[in-house]
Formats: structure tokens, sequence, C-alpha cells
């Protein structure tokens, strides 16, 4: 997998500029995915995993996170 911006995880704010949603409606969707993947609370979801997740190509998120 190519490093997007030298960063692997994503983050609520992240979220937030690709969906065009909420801060809240992002951290929910993190959480949902963390459960899916079945990881705990403290860990980190990747860039990798958000996409896969969400079915959006890792490439284009490259231009969206900064």
């Amino acid at each position: 997998m190519k490093k997007l911006n030298n960063r692997i995880c994503i983050y609520p704010k992240d979220v937030q500029v690709i969906t065009g949603k909420s801060y809240r409606y992002s951290r929910e969707l993190l959480m949902e995915i963390r459960l899916k993947l079945g990881k705990s609370k403290h860990h980190f979801i990747t860039i990798q995993e958000f996409a896969e997740y969400t079915g959006i190509d890792p490439t284009e998120l490259e231009d969206l996170i900064h």
C-alpha cells in the first residue's frame, strides 16, 4: 500500500471532510468500522481499512486528506 501523505491513520475530521457529514457522524462511522473489524476502542483505523469499508478508492482519498 502506498502511504498517503505520510499518514496511515484516519481521524474523524478527515472523515468529516470526505463525507460532508458532521463530526459526530464521523466518530460513529469510525466506531462502526472498528467494531466490524474486531478492534478495541483504543485501536486506530487505517486509511486502507476505511477505503475498503466504504468502497472508496484509496487514491481518491489522497487528494482529500491533508
